[in-house]
């Protein structure tokens, strides 16, 4: 079992993400391109259809919205994260790229509801990297799939289990996450099984990098 720390309300959690990032913010793209792997190819893979919107679970820094936005300038975009430090900085990048078609907002990943949007549902959602920082993951993917418009997807891409790489490797990573609040899931592929198994969905899964990464999709039937 992968060691979570104890479920926080929305006003602990938000705190506690802006105490963390309130100065790496500044620096955060530049060194999370070297680790955070397979951020590219989940973009590569949502392909929305024509008036899809995408959703981002944990926008971050706006990272993520800028390059899907670029890669689909025609799609309805969407973003929010609980930290109102990170969300300055998503504002002001969107804004330096001239993309006002982006709407963020600030939201719990446990409790959000697409009716902020103005919204029923997306087409596509993506979380990348951000399950593993949020101790109730579970209520996240609920929240997620639960939003998924007939025939959309959900695209995941987190930290794996490193099960093909040096076990010192594994102790080394997970103690340098473990300082960021970062906790890699041991049961997401379990986890991710039985809610596609009992919502109907399709599921497909795959390893980055010997397990580094994991990667996958849930669709709902159109």
């Amino acid at each position: 079992m992968s060691a979570q720390p104890e479920i926080k309300s929305s006003a602990q959690a938000a705190e506690a993400m802006n105490r963390i990032y309130r100065y790496q913010r500044y620096i955060y793209d530049l060194t999370r391109k070297y680790y955070l792997l397979g951020r590219d190819r989940l973009i590569a893979s949502i392909k929305p259809g024509a008036g899809d919107a995408i959703l981002e679970i944990g926008c971050g820094t706006g990272r993520n919205l800028v390059a899907v936005a670029r890669r689909y300038p025609a799609t309805p975009l969407y973003g929010f994260d609980i930290s109102t430090a990170m969300l300055e900085t998503t504002k002001r990048s969107l804004a330096r790229h001239n993309l006002g078609r982006v709407t963020v907002a600030q939201a719990d990943a446990t409790r959000f509801e697409p009716t902020m949007f103005g919204r029923q549902g997306f087409e596509r959602i993506y979380i990348s990297y951000t399950l593993s920082m949020i101790p109730d993951w579970r209520a996240v993917l609920e929240r997620a799939t639960s939003s998924l418009k007939p025939g959309g997807r959900l695209l995941i891409v987190d930290f794996g289990q490193q099960d093909e790489l040096p076990a010192w490797f594994k102790r080394f990573l997970f103690a340098w996450l473990a300082h960021y609040q970062v906790h890699p899931i041991a049961e997401m592929g379990p986890a991710l099984a039985e809610i596609a198994e009992r919502k109907g969905l399709r599921l497909r899964t795959d390893k980055i990098c010997r397990g580094y990464a994991f990667y996958a999709e849930l669709e709902r039937a159109g």
